[in-house]
């Protein structure tokens, strides 16, 4: 009863693709070429891959390159606020400009409007983050993944 079954059912599939030839190869080339693609546009765009940094005495900084410098951080949480405002202040006497803001893509949105003076600090939990830059994301060396 079922093996007939089967295969007259296997056997009926075996025609129909045997009679619809060019159905059939375009259902095994289509995800053919399309891997293809993804493989070329991965490769196109490759991971970046950040060195670790030696630890060195950087000596005094130079505060003049900070002029109209902006850190922008999400979320506003007390811990993230509290972590930038010792950041803004306990570091430079000027202060650096901090500004909140309530997601992800408020922070990308102001990044494109001021790509030189910014740089972005998207807090994950109140012990790890992710500086953001322009163009990239800064990412330690033992955490890879995309973008």
């Amino acid at each position: 009863g079922v093996w007939r079954q089967t295969r007259a059912l296997l056997f009926k599939n075996c025609l129909i693709k045997c009679r619809t030839k060019k159905s059939s190869v375009q259902e095994v080339l289509f995800p053919l070429f399309f891997l293809f693609w993804l493989i070329l546009m991965s490769m196109m765009h490759p991971h970046r891959k950040y060195d670790e940094v030696a630890n060195a005495d950087l000596g005094p900084l130079d505060t003049s390159v900070l002029v109209n410098f902006v850190i922008g951080y999400t979320p506003p949480t007390p811990v993230a606020r509290e972590i930038m405002k010792k950041v803004a202040f306990d570091n430079f006497e000027d202060g650096l400009i901090t500004e909140e803001y309530l997601s992800e893509e408020e922070l990308e949105e102001a990044s494109f409007l001021k790509p030189s003076s910014f740089v972005g600090v998207v807090f994950k939990d109140s012990m790890s983050y992710q500086l953001r830059f322009h163009d990239s994301i800064a990412m330690s060396s033992i955490y890879m993944e995309s973008r």
